[in-house]
C-alpha cells in the first residue's frame, strides 16, 4: 500500500499552493497532483524538478528514493561553492551578502556566534525581515547546560567562558523575544557543527577538538534540486531545534 507524501504535501503548504495552481504550475491534471501527494505516487523526472522549485524543497526531500546514488554524489559536489580553511577566512562582504539577500529563512544553531552581532544593525535586521514575513530560527547553546561545559574545557575557553560568552551575545537579542516570526531556543546538543542558514544558502562551521570555531574550516553552500548535502545539515538544524527547549533570558 502506497503511503501519501507528507513531506510534499506540507511542502506545498507552507508555499500556500493548493493542487490546482500547482497543476497549472506543471501543466497536469489537478487529479495528477492529488495522486502525487495522497498516493506517494513518483512523479517523472521533468516534474519532480518543477514541483521542487515551488515547494522550495531539495528532489532528494520530496522523494527520498527517486534519485540516484550517483547523482546524489555528484550533485552534493555541486552544492560545495567554496571551502575556508578557517571561518574567520570567509570574506565579510559574503557574510552580508547572505544576511541581506535572505527574505523567506533564517535559521542558526550556534553556541554563541558573537561575531554576528559585530554587525550593528544584524539584530534590527532580523527583526524587519521577520516583519516582512521572513522565519527566522535562533538556536543558542544553553549557558547551564553539560554540552556547553565540556566544549569550554574542550576548546581551553576555561572553566565558564563559553556559557559567559553566550550570555552576552543573548543581550543583543533581547529585543527579539516576543517579536512574530522569531523563535529563540537553548540546545543542549553536542555541536558537531554550526549551522546559519539563509533561504538556498549556508554557511557551515565544522568543528574540531581543541580549536574555536572561528579557527575551524567552513563550508559554503548552495542547495541544489537533487542534492543530498545541503538537506542533511538542513535536517540536522532541525533535529536539534526540535530536542531544545524556549530560550530564557
Amino acid at each position: 500500500m502506497q503511503m501519501a507524501n507528507e513531506r510534499l504535501r506540507d511542502a506545498l503548504l507552507r508555499n500556500g499552493l493548493d493542487p490546482e495552481q500547482v497543476a497549472k504550475a506543471v501543466n497536469v491534471d489537478p487529479k495528477t497532483v492529488e495522486r502525487w501527494i495522497t498516493k506517494g505516487r513518483t512523479p517523472y523526472p521533468k516534474y519532480r524538478h518543477k514541483l521542487a522549485a515551488l515547494a522550495r524543497e531539495s528532489e532528494s526531500y520530496l522523494w527520498p528514493q527517486a534519485v540516484a546514488a550517483e547523482r546524489k554524489a555528484e550533485t552534493a559536489a555541486a552544492e560545495v561553492v567554496s571551502v575556508f580553511p578557517h571561518r574567520n577566512a570567509i570574506p565579510a562582504d559574503l557574510w552580508d551578502r547572505l544576511i541581506k539577500d535572505a527574505g523567506q529563512t533564517i535559521e542558526i544553531l550556534v553556541h554563541a556566534a558573537l561575531f554576528l552581532v559585530e554587525r550593528p544593525r544584524f539584530v534590527k535586521g532580523l527583526a524587519k525581515k521577520a516583519a516582512d514575513g521572513a522565519r527566522i530560527r535562533l538556536a543558542f547553546g544553553d549557558p547551564e547546560g553539560d554540552s556547553v561545559a565540556l566544549r569550554s574545557e574542550e576548546e581551553q575557553l576555561g572553566e565558564g567562558t563559553l556559557a559567559a560568552r553566550i550570555r552576552n551575545a543573548l543581550a543583543y537579542y533581547r529585543p527579539l523575544v516576543d517579536v512574530d516570526g522569531i523563535e529563540i531556543r537553548f540546545h543542549n546538543t553536542t555541536l558537531y557543527n554550526s549551522i546559519f542558514r539563509f533561504d538556498d544558502e549556508m554557511i557551515i562551521n565544522t568543528h574540531v577538538y581543541g580549536f574555536q570555531g572561528a579557527h575551524a574550516p567552513a563550508l559554503h553552500l548552495r542547495r541544489l534540486s537533487a542534492g543530498d548535502l545541503f538537506e542533511t545539515y538542513s535536517e540536522s538544524f532541525e533535529a536539534a531545534w526540535n530536542s531544545a527547549r524556549p530560550a530564557t533570558f
